[in-house]
């Protein structure tokens, strides 16, 4: 897939989400095989530009190119100005948020709230897309809600005003994340542009993107939620569709040694206090499709420092990778 300059290989895609895809885990899943990772929504307004979670959104030092950013707000010079600063501040690419559900940025008519004028849709992009001279993409969602699925208009919008790439959940923003995601949607907005489309909602596995690849004819998938505690389905996605075969799951060890380094890397990033709360969260996603779920999370939650928390976690996987290979005993 083609975006501007840059060929994104493979076509496996990290989606941004607030709170999740920060910069250790944008690294962790492009190191595991992400074509593209994109960074949290960053707020257009400049008053918060300088606070302590703006900047370590906007930090992509060390990041693989390209690098891409998130942008969120409703004023298209704001955002224009926006895209400004972030080029200016390492960003190669610069993607515009209106497929987030949420109701605090709805409530502000942000993210897929902006779904619902169409006029203000056009002035944005074509603000931002004139603002610099990187490649702009556009995550959207099919509509506001069942009865204006208006995401083929958008998408028309979104071509016209230059936008290089084009991201569709499959879910109108009412539905937030229920139900299933319906793809018949963006198979009709691809083939009606000429830009690239990527897919996105519920693939959470290397048959659900290929299936979702074939019956849509999208440029490439692009996965969320999955990728919470597995970050290594970005190089099962890629190694399937390249090959048609299936990698073998990680081991016991592998996976405690991609866990130790994203904690090592949420300590340094954030600092002791609040890297190791942020780790929290992410060692509960590692755990919990395990049979030992709980008696891990019991062991984690202990923690109250990094030291703590690294050595509970590796204690943990140890003795997991003893017992795993004990030998069974005979009844006699």
């Amino acid at each position: 897939m083609q975006i501007g300059p840059y060929n994104i290989r493979p076509n496996v895609v990290l989606a941004p989400m607030a709170g999740v895809t920060d910069k250790p885990f944008r690294l962790l899943c492009k190191q595991l095989g992400a074509g593209l990772a994109a960074s949290e929504m960053t707020i257009s307004d400049p008053r918060f530009w300088n606070t302590r979670k703006s900047l370590h959104r906007m930090d992509h030092a060390g990041e693989p190119d390209p690098i891409s950013v998130q942008i969120a707000g409703t004023e298209p010079q704001q955002l224009a100005e926006a895209a400004r600063y972030n080029v200016d501040h390492g960003a190669q690419i610069i993607d515009i948020n209106m497929g987030c559900p949420a109701k605090k940025v709805c409530n502000a008519w942000a993210g897929s709230a902006l779904m619902r004028d169409e006029d203000l849709v056009a002035r944005i992009l074509t603000a931002v897309v004139n603002a610099v001279d990187v490649p702009v993409t556009l995550k959207i969602r099919t509509g506001w809600d069942c009865d204006h699925r208006n995401g083929p208009r958008i998408a028309h919008i979104a071509e016209d005003s230059g936008i290089a790439a084009l991201a569709v959940h499959g879910r109108t923003r009412d539905q937030h994340y229920t139900g299933q995601a319906e793809y018949q949607t963006i198979a009709a907005i691809k083939a009606a542009l000429r830009i690239p489309v990527l897919a996105n909602g519920d693939i959470d596995s290397p048959h659900k993107a290929a299936q979702v690849l074939a019956s849509t004819g999208v440029d490439a998938v692009m996965i969320g939620r999955a990728a919470q505690g597995r970050p290594w389905i970005f190089r099962e996605v890629a190694h399937y569709l390249a090959t048609g075969e299936l990698l073998a799951p990680p081991t016991l060890e592998e996976v405690r040694d991609i866990l130790l380094g994203h904690l090592h890397a949420l300590h340094d990033f954030y600092g002791q206090e609040q890297g190791v709360r942020i780790a929290r969260k992410h060692l509960g996603w590692y755990a919990k499709d395990r049979p030992e779920n709980a008696a891990f999370r019991a062991v984690v939650n202990r923690a109250e420092d990094a030291a703590s928390q690294i050595a509970l976690t590796t204690e943990y996987f140890d003795r997991l990778a003893t017992a795993s290979t004990a030998p069974c005993a005979v009844a006699t």
